[in-house]
């Protein structure tokens, strides 16, 4: 059953032979995902020349992807896209369709534990309400992390696992599901890849209110990048509209 309070956009490159793991999929099943299809185009080629050229193929292969979430039960919107700029339009379809958060792929051949660096306590319980939907329907486990600069910060870094841990099951997550762990480190970003090599798919909030710097400059992607477990970006609550320069249909 799907909580349209929520949305997960999860962009796929077209024609690139990328796909969306089948433990993704059945992760999914219980939150609405807007898929979006998108191809890169060079700077002389126009949209609708690309659209022309490529839109029948681009559709067919949507479609495709389309149909595997739809047998697992999800609630799916695809979008398709010819774009010269994929950052402004990640952006745009993810603010048009009012998702809560951007899935970096990456293979998930096993999916049963999920680690959520918590970095503070700003949208933690909309980041527990969005986790809870997530595990409903699902048997994955979760470790709650987060990285102090030193031991001065560590008590009260348990305390802002143990509020999110309170807001999780107050969202309905059984507390038995829930692990916690602090560490102390001066590099936030090699310390949460390091935990992300035991777990299958890492969750992480949006440090900026901009999916451009979250998912391909911010520390997210630098994480998508050093690890080979997929990455749920949280959105922030301000991110803006944007225009772009390309075109996308429903």
């Amino acid at each position: 059953m799907s909580d349209r309070d929520h949305c997960v956009l999860i962009p796929v490159a077209i024609f690139e032979g990328e796909s969306v793991p089948r433990t993704i999929v059945d992760a999914l099943a219980s939150i609405p995902v807007v898929l979006l299809g998108y191809r890169d185009l060079p700077d002389q080629t126009g949209t609708d020349q690309a659209r022309a050229q490529y839109g029948d193929r681009a559709r067919a292969e949507l479609e495709e992807l389309r149909t595997v979430f739809e047998e697992a039960g999800c609630d799916v919107t695809s979008r398709l896209a010819f774009t010269h700029d994929r950052l402004e339009t990640f952006e745009r379809v993810a603010v048009d369709n009012a998702c809560d958060a951007v899935l970096v792929l990456n293979p998930a051949p096993v999916l049963e534990t999920v680690l959520v660096a918590v970095r503070s306590d700003v949208n933690v319980e909309h980041i527990a309400r969005l986790l809870a939907t997530i595990l409903d329907g699902t048997a994955l486990e979760l470790t709650l992390f987060h990285v102090a600069p030193d031991e001065s910060t560590r008590a009260a870094g348990t305390e802002l696992l143990e509020t999110a841990r309170s807001e999780l099951v107050a969202a309905g997550v059984d507390g038995g599901r829930i692990d916690s762990t602090v560490v102390v480190d001066n590099s936030p970003t090699a310390a949460i890849v390091e935990a992300a090599a035991d777990h299958d798919l890492l969750v992480a909030g949006e440090s900026r209110p901009s999916i451009r710097r979250v998912i391909f400059r911010d520390r997210a992607k630098r994480l998508a990048r050093r690890t080979v477990d997929p990455v749920l970006v949280i959105r922030g609550e301000y991110l803006e509209p944007a225009d772009g320069g390309d075109t996308a249909d429903g």
